[in-house]
C-alpha cells in the first residue's frame, strides 16, 4: 500500500533503528521523519503531522507508554509499537496505553509493512490501494501492477522496480539511484543488476523498441507512463 503521501514517524533512540526503518520505509514510498525520544516526537507530531507512528517504549526523557498516553491530545495518528519488551504483560499494556498494534524486536521488515498498511487501511477504509499513471495501474494491496489493464506477471524485484519508475515517470533516473532504491545501500551483487532488470521488464511489456523505459545516455533511464486511457 505504499503511497508518497503517508507520513510515517520513527521514534527510537537507537539510531540504527532509526536508520533502517528510515531507509527501508522511504524505498517503500513513504515519507518518514524520525525523533529519539518522546518530547522530541512530540514536536514532530504537530509539525509533520503523521498517519503512523512507529514507536520504541525504552526510550530516555520520555518513555513510549507516555508519549502513546499523549499523542491522542495532539494527533488520531495510528500507533504501532516497536519493542524488545517482550511478555504478555508488557504487550497487554501496550495495547491498554493506546497502542493500535504491538510488534517485538527482533522482528521482519515485511511483517512492519503490513501491520502498517493494515492500519492504513482501517484509518482510510476507502483506500483501494489502486493507483493509475498513465496505461498502468499500479494495485499496492495486491502487489500487482496491469498495463491496459493486463496483470503483468512479475517477481517481487521487478515489481518493486517498475513500480520506483512508474512514481518517477517521465524522470530520468541515474542507474545510481535505482540502485540504491531497489536494491539498498549495502548491495554488494553484480555492477549490471540494473540493465538486467530493464531488460527484463522491458520483454514484460513487449517494450522492443524500447519506447516505454528508454535509455538515456550517460544519464540512465526514463519510463513513458503513456496517456490515460
Amino acid at each position: 500500500m505504499p503511497n508518497p503521501k503517508f507520513k510515517i514517524l520513527v521514534v527510537d533512540d537507537d539510531p540504527s533503528i532509526r536508520q533502517m526503518l528510515s531507509l527501508g520505509l522511504i524505498q517503500e514510498g513513504y515519507e518518514v521523519q524520525t525523533a529519539e525520544n518522546g518530547e522530541i516526537a512530540l514536536e514532530k507530531i504537530r509539525t509533520f503531522e503523521p498517519q503512523i507512528i512507529i514507536l520504541d517504549i525504552m526510550m530516555p526523557v520520555m518513555d513510549g507508554y507516555d508519549l502513546c498516553q499523549a499523542i491522542p491530545q495532539i494527533s488520531n495518528a495510528s500507533t504501532i509499537m516497536l519493542t524488545a519488551k517482550d511478555t504478555s504483560q508488557d504487550i497487554v499494556k501496550g495495547l491498554r496505553m493506546g497502542a493500535n498494534d504491538y510488534l517485538v524486536k527482533p522482528f521482519h521488515f515485511e511483517e512492519l509493512l503490513a501491520r502498517i498498511e493494515v492500519q492504513l487501511r482501517n484509518r482510510f477504509p476507502g483506500l483501494s490501494g489502486q493507483k493509475v499513471i498513465g496505461r498502468f495501474t499500479i494495485n499496492e494491496l495486491q502487489k500487482t501492477i496491469a498495463l491496459d489493464g493486463t496483470v503483468l506477471h512479475l517477481s517481487p524485484t521487478e515489481y518493486k522496480l517498475l513500480t520506483y519508475l512508474l512514481w518517477n515517470a517521465n524522470q530520468t533516473l541515474s542507474k545510481e539511484k535505482i540502485l540504491i532504491h531497489v536494491w539498498g545501500y549495502d548491495f554488494e551483487g553484480e555492477d549490471n543488476i540494473v540493465e538486467v532488470y530493464i531488460s527484463y521488464l522491458r520483454e514484460k511489456l513487449a517494450d522492443n523498441s524500447h519506447k516505454i523505459i528508454k535509455t538515456i545516455r550517460g544519464l540512465g533511464y526514463r519510463l513513458e507512463a503513456g496517456n490515460e486511457n
